[in-house]
């Protein structure tokens, strides 16, 4: 599997490209998007279109056999006319509040705040030159991919801080930039539900299934270590199946075309010493190194130490607390053995001489303030590099660099402005929840075989995510419809949400709702700048392809060979048992 494998250009992904880049400007393209969700919200209100929410229930057949009946809760979703006097006085009223609001907004602005600082201190490009110098060149891809799927332990960290180093590591060793762009992308977001530790998407998903299943059977729950060893499962291969399709498909293209349309740099343009530390580079990592244990240090501290501002405890063992057993975190109320009942929280408990409260928050604090902990990460070692290599002498140096580093997300912000306006209203009009209920309805009442229901929700889920971009959103939507009317058929819980997972993953590349599909495009234009949405899709279409078919494969073979898809990870569910 080299990274240099020969193949010729695919014919279908350049027509792709080509048809995609005659498209206007993203910004354009939001802006025409924007109006036609306007009008066509106001057409559906003018055809009295509407969704009623629908669970599964079960039933008994005829013949004593159990079965499911989808039933209606007597809940309609009914679109909102963007161009009604309400609709336009809400459009006005939060134009504002959808740009800053925008989540990848604050996120990107914020860590690029550090991670500029770095680069333009040198921190980031003696680092690189580290990197290369353990890693061989024929890993540098599957690397990239892996290191991508594992950024889920931060969230949307990833989508920040491993473009830029991807394509500044590819044009090191003579490569196109956007080919590693590609290959991080594939992991951060493709396999974005994959990886080999248990994250804060993990609770919220069991959250949402044991909500599902207990419309059918009140007493069960779901782990949140549920699909524990599929995933770790799923890491490894989704990482090979990213090298593959980067060798094989994306790289070779790449390969091909001139510098300045995201080719590789020319050899004759690369000082053939730059991939190569020296005297200054070293010098600088030792204070980075030094500046970063010490930051690392105190970031641990703040989230290891019992009471520390971004420490989270645990629930204790589910046997000692009964009803809270499917409790993830909770918060020791300092002197709360002290309080009388009455001034007790709510759903506070006492568990081995301590008040226990159970948390409102949806993962631990640590998750939360990823963002920051970045910020401050790439932020005091790359001042500690420039200290030691000469490039920062004074706080003028180093808020000049913060600011260098905030003119080059210029086209980043002008872009949020008009994507946030996009996705709010596309919320607001409620048109992708109900096309989720509907298109939700029409797979249950298809009455499918189980081998093809599983098969047929990672589809559904794939083309849903196009539309509704929020992983739990669609979750929601979905949990109630087919976590019960699997588990009437022999299908687990946690079998559907390992389906779900897998759909939810595969097509954010490529997706219009992804907000950080435009921050990916203003990386890749900073090396290509003719390139547009065309070539954005067409690198990672096949991304979405290869990763649909061997995620499912995956699927398909766990089911077949039997194996819990991870601690409390049953495959079957038997009705009544």
């Amino acid at each position: 599997m080299s990274d240099s494998t020969p193949v010729s250009r695919t014919g279908l992904l350049d027509r792709i490209e080509r048809i995609g880049n005659r498209l206007p400007d993203p910004t354009m393209l939001f802006i025409g998007g924007t109006l036609i969700i306007m009008v066509v919200s106001a057409i559906a209100v003018s055809l009295g279109w509407s969704v009623e929410r629908v669970t599964m229930q079960a039933i008994t057949n005829a013949d004593g056999s159990a079965g499911t009946q989808l039933v209606g809760t007597g809940v309609f979703v009914e679109p909102f006319s963007l161009l009604s006097r309400d609709g336009l006085d809400w459009v006005f009223s939060n134009m504002v509040k959808n740009f800053v609001e925008f989540d990848p907004l604050g996120i990107v602005l914020t860590g690029m705040l550090g991670i500029g600082v770095a680069e333009r201190t040198g921190l980031l490009a003696a680092l690189l030159k580290a990197f290369m110098a353990i890693v061989p060149a024929k890993l540098l891809t599957p690397a990239m991919v892996f290191l991508g799927i594992m950024s889920s332990m931060g969230l949307d960290a990833g989508y920040i801080v491993l473009p830029p180093l991807a394509a500044m590591l590819y044009i090191a060793v003579g490569r196109s930039p956007l080919a590693g762009i590609a290959a991080v992308f594939a992991g951060v977001s493709a396999g974005f539900n994959a990886n080999l530790l248990v994250t804060g998407l993990d609770p919220m998903l069991s959250g949402l299934s044991t909500e599902g299943a207990q419309l059918l059977d009140e007493n069960y729950a779901v782990a949140p270590t549920c699909n524990w060893y599929f995933m770790i499962a799923s890491t490894f291969i989704m990482t090979l199946a990213g090298w593959w399709v980067s060798s094989a498909l994306v790289e070779p293209r790449l390969r091909s075309k001139p510098a300045d349309d995201g080719g590789p740099v020319p050899e004759g343009d690369r000082d053939p010493k730059a991939h190569l530390l020296n005297d200054d580079d070293r010098r600088g990592l030792r204070a980075a190194g030094i500046a970063g244990v010490i930051v690392v240090g105190a970031l641990l501290a703040l989230v290891l130490i019992p009471g520390a501002p971004l420490y989270t405890a645990h629930a204790p063992d589910p046997a000692s607390i009964g009803e809270n057993a499917r409790m993830i975190t909770v918060e020791i109320v300092p002197n709360g053995m002290a309080l009388e009942e009455a001034e007790r929280p709510a759903g506070a408990f006492v568990h081995n001489d301590q008040l226990v409260v159970p948390s409102t928050r949806r993962f631990d604090r640590w998750v939360d303030a990823i963002v920051p902990m970045i910020f401050l990460s790439f932020l005091i070692p790359g001042l500690a590099f420039g200290a030691a290599t000469g490039s920062v002498k004074s706080s003028k140096d180093a808020a000049e660099h913060m600011i260098e580093a905030m003119k080059a997300m210029a086209p980043i912000i002008v872009l949020a402005f008009f994507a946030g306006q996009f996705i709010a209203l596309f919320n607001q009009s409620n048109l992708g929840t109900m096309l989720a209920i509907w298109g939700g309805s029409q797979l249950a009442n298809m009455g499918l075989s189980a081998g093809l229901l599983m098969v047929a929700f990672v589809l559904v889920t794939m083309v849903f995510n196009l539309f509704v971009g929020s992983m739990s959103a669609k979750y929601a939507l979905f949990a109630p419809i087919f976590v019960p009317m699997f588990m009437m058929i022999g299908i687990s819980p946690e079998l559907t949400q390992a389906a779900y997972r897998i759909g939810d993953s595969v097509t954010n590349v490529i997706t219009p709702l992804n907000a950080y599909l435009v921050i990916i495009l203003v990386f890749m234009q900073k090396h290509a700048p003719k390139s547009g949405l065309g070539t954005l899709v067409a690198m990672m279409l096949p991304y979405s392809i290869v990763f649909l078919i061997a995620w499912t494969i995956l699927l398909l073979m766990w089911l077949w060979l039997g194996i819990p898809l991870g601690p409390a990870g049953p495959l079957s569910y038997s009705v009544g048992g």
